[in-house]
């Protein structure tokens, strides 16, 4: 049995070996997706590890049963070497029983971390699971979100590709449709993208990413600038028939008398209160509540069943908060989709890619899959890629011939982009409306307009800048020359002529 002491500096020990792998796991040199993925879940088992064996050195550092107070003046106190050697006994003693206990040392279980980072193309070594659509972190498999997403009510029908371009716009979904089925959805897909950045990015800490989006969320929603849940406006003096009225932006009854009998009805039946009477009776009688809680209201005010009509602002409460719940998941939805853009864009030129493929090129996809090797995995191994080509959706180099043929092997350099290079003609006019480009046109102060598509150089930025605003202008209106005076003869002449005539006393 191990004393407090020994725990203690094997703890340390498991710590500084635990660094020293995860140092040669980051600067080891990884080539391909599964490496990368696989070398990301060995670091989070490290640091699970490391994090577990700091929690274990810091209740063994409290002391807080005063076990290792009492070990410690054991072995410094008048009595060492008697406690020495009853300790030595007890270690005869045990391997005296046990003739076959082996110790086996920290270092042979560390080893075993560089085994398989080693070995890291080897699919036994492979510490998550994908699905086949998924190809091991590549591409998204949102199959089972589009299900779900077509079978919602009132949605329109799209097929797959249109789905995985517009499946994050969900502030273009009208509230009304936003249900209990369509929070199902969302909270499907949430789960999917969740457990999909678990497997693919085991590192990063989802429970504090999760904490920043609720803060924000609050933030934004509170302010009313969440997209697709603007602000609500049942305060104001003109919110709609049956909502509750906010008087406090009312200093007089008769403010409250030009909104009319209906809504002043409206306002007074939310608030469980007598309804009838005249115009001015009734906003004097919601009037009189300004400032005041329910319950400060006077008994006589409130109608027969006004207890049914209180409960009806505790159901118009709880439906805000399913509101507010569903929002949350939408928010979840766009944070998550940010942290996969880079899949989610390779997963629509895949599925391109795929629906391109003639009926015989599946046929014989299908039988080389057939007949591979159980004991074989090609897609692991480094592909023969001397032209360097771009790789496939099977992991394996394009033909050179459709490399030419998209323009693959024409570079476009970029200024404006800090020189950044784009390989064929697609990328590069798709880079006009990206992010890089769009910065780069920001420093400079000139707007990222259609003026300027297909200008990449700084100077013939800023020269077609300068051109614009002069036009812009020579454009404006100028008085002196184009507002115009009409004479006592009916003639119509421009005002500065008009003004130098009147001056010399001609008109």
């Amino acid at each position: 049995m191990e004393t407090l002491l020994e725990q203690q500096r094997r703890y340390h020990e498991e710590k500084e070996r635990i660094i020293d792998s995860m140092v040669k796991e980051t600067i080891f040199k990884k080539s391909t997706q599964r490496e990368i993925i696989n070398s990301e879940h060995r670091q989070k088992i490290l640091l699970d590890r490391y994090m577990e064996s700091t929690r274990v050195l810091k209740e063994i550092y409290e002391d807080k049963d005063g076990q290792r107070k009492e070990e410690v003046a054991l072995l410094s106190g008048p009595n060492e070497f008697v406690e020495f050697y009853n300790r030595l006994k007890q270690i005869k003693e045990f391997y005296k029983k046990h003739p076959n206990e082996i110790a086996v040392p920290m270092s042979m279980e560390f080893d075993d971390f560089a085994k398989q980072r080693e070995s890291g193309a080897d699919e036994t070594n492979n510490l998550v699971d994908f699905t086949d659509e998924e190809g091991y972190g590549k591409y998204l498999d949102l199959h089972e979100s589009y299900v779900k997403y077509t079978n919602l009510k009132g949605i329109q029908k799209i097929d797959y590709i249109n789905y995985l371009n517009i499946f994050d716009r969900l502030f273009d979904i009208p509230r009304e449709k936003k249900n209990g089925e369509y929070r199902n959805y969302l909270q499907g897909l949430v789960d999917y993208l969740v457990d999909y950045v678990a497997r693919v990015k085991p590192v990063m800490d989802l429970d504090n990413l999760f904490h920043e989006i609720e803060q924000d969320f609050e933030r934004d929603f509170k302010a009313g600038s969440f997209p697709g849940w603007p602000k609500e406006t049942t305060g104001s003096a003109l919110a709609n028939t049956g909502a509750a009225l906010d008087i406090s932006a009312f200093s007089t009854w008769e403010e409250l008398a030009s909104l009319g009998l209906d809504r002043l009805k409206s306002a007074l039946i939310a608030l469980g209160l007598k309804c009838g009477g005249t115009l001015e009776d009734r906003a004097k009688r919601l009037f009189g509540t300004k400032g005041l809680s329910v319950d400060e209201i006077d008994k006589s005010l409130f109608a027969k069943g006004q207890g049914k009509n209180r409960g009806a602002i505790t159901e118009q409460d709880k439906e805000a908060e399913k509101h507010k719940k569903i929002a949350l998941l939408e928010a979840q939805v766009y944070k998550l989709i940010e942290i996969v853009s880079e899949p989610r864009h390779a997963t629509k030129e895949n599925v391109e890619r795929k629906q391109a493929r003639t009926d015989g090129e599946r046929e014989e996809e299908e039988e080389d899959v057939v007949e591979v090797p159980e004991d074989e995995d090609e897609d692991d191994d480094v592909p023969y890629n001397p032209k360097n080509l771009p790789l496939g959706w099977d992991g394996k180099p394009i033909p050179y011939w459709l490399y030419k043929l998209h323009g693959l092997n024409i570079s476009y350099n970029c200024e404006i982009c800090g020189n950044y290079t784009y390989k064929g003609p697609k990328a590069f006019q798709r880079h006009f409306a990206e992010w890089r480009h769009a910065h780069g046109m920001r420093c400079l102060g000139i707007p990222n307009t259609a003026h300027f598509a297909n200008v990449t150089r700084i100077e013939d930025a800023i020269s077609l800048w300068t051109k614009l605003r002069s036009q812009k202008t020579s454009e404006r209106f100028v008085a002196d020359h184009e507002e115009e005076y009409e004479d006592s003869m009916g003639n119509v002449i421009p005002k500065k002529t008009y003004e130098d005539l009147r001056r010399q006393g001609l008109l």
